[in-house]
């Protein structure tokens, strides 16, 4: 199947592109992923959406796409989804101290994102250095839970079409609709699934904040720390949480401001090694955690149990 059809709408430039519907965006995206479209027309379907930006409808049609080709996760407890697709640059990556919190408070923590990242330290590296292999199978997600440990499962496995679409900024060197809809998957089945979804412009989140809304989404929306899923360990971040499409105030909070009384601790380097020893100190309690950090830990913990307390009115009323 040619997409010709489609490029001839979404690629006439942003002033005359054509917006799709949820359907249409479904069907382009799914032979994007199936490979029924060229490499040429692929590179061109990934340019024009950065040219023209996605819609809700269009970011909703792919995000069916996508998760209609994902594997699927089993739980019977809420699950917290940690799309970690950035890396780091500046900072340490903090995202596997999140997930490592998250998981000692008893919660089903399931991490997704690529294995490597060029000039980057990404999130899989340091867990590995921390022990935990990456998941090969849903077998080993759920071996990880029973440990209170949480899972890391790379795009690859979760969704062997995107990973292959999220390759192509290798070569185009633009970030592309597939690194949007990663950020919104949910593979989790029998249970809800809260999403922890960063994002940069204040535009994006707004647009994240309607998709919640729209869609009865659990998510926790923030300004992300260099594009990943974690409050930003120096100044804490607007976070807002959605629980069924309903913006829930308790369960967020206010970005800090003013002039910081101190900075935290943070490891004296950004490499795996170095960040995998610092979270270690953190989990062990020789080094205070980031109060960030901290207090997104407490944020996704109530409005997990929030979660579990609306399965359980739903169970006592069937």
């Amino acid at each position: 199947m040619s997409i010709a059809p489609y490029l001839k709408d979404i690629g006439r430039g942003a002033a005359g592109a054509r917006d799709l519907g949820l359907s249409a965006a479904e069907a382009l995206m799914g032979a994007v992923l199936d490979g029924e479209a060229s490499p040429a027309e692929c590179g061109a379907f990934v340019m024009a959406m950065r040219m023209k930006g996605e819609t809700l409808d269009e970011l909703a049609g792919f995000l069916q796409a996508v998760q209609a080709r994902c594997i699927a996760v089993p739980s019977t407890r809420p699950v917290v989804l940690l799309p970690s697709y950035n890396g780091s640059r500046r900072l340490p990556n903090l995202t596997p101290l999140l997930a490592m919190s998250l998981a000692r408070e008893g919660l089903n923590v399931l991490v997704h994102g690529p294995l490597a990242q060029p000039q980057r330290v990404c999130t899989a590296a340091i867990l590995a250095d921390l022990g935990l292999a990456p998941a090969q199978q849903v077998q080993d997600i759920e071996d990880a839970w029973a440990r209170r440990e949480p899972a890391f499962v790379p795009t690859a496995v979760l969704c062997p079409p995107l990973q292959a679409l999220l390759d192509l900024r290798a070569l185009i060197g633009l970030r592309g609709p597939g690194h949007t809809v990663a950020k919104m998957i949910n593979p989790v089945q029998g249970a809800p699934a809260m999403r922890v979804v960063n994002h940069t412009h204040p535009e994006f989140g707004a647009l994240m904040a309607t998709w919640a809304q729209r869609h009865a989404i659990d998510a926790q929306l923030l300004r992300g720390t260099e594009g990943e899923p974690v409050a930003d360990p120096r100044r804490l971040p607007r976070i807002d949480t959605w629980l069924g499409g309903a913006h829930r105030p308790e369960h967020s909070a206010a970005a800090q401001d003013g002039v910081l009384s101190e900075l935290p601790v943070l490891p004296r380097s950004t490499d795996a090694a170095c960040t995998a020893v610092y979270v270690q100190e953190v989990l062990s309690g020789s080094r205070p955690a980031p109060a960030p950090l901290a207090r997104q830990v407490a944020l996704l913990v109530g409005a997990v149990a929030a979660l579990q307390a609306r399965g359980a009115g739903r169970a006592l009323s069937a």
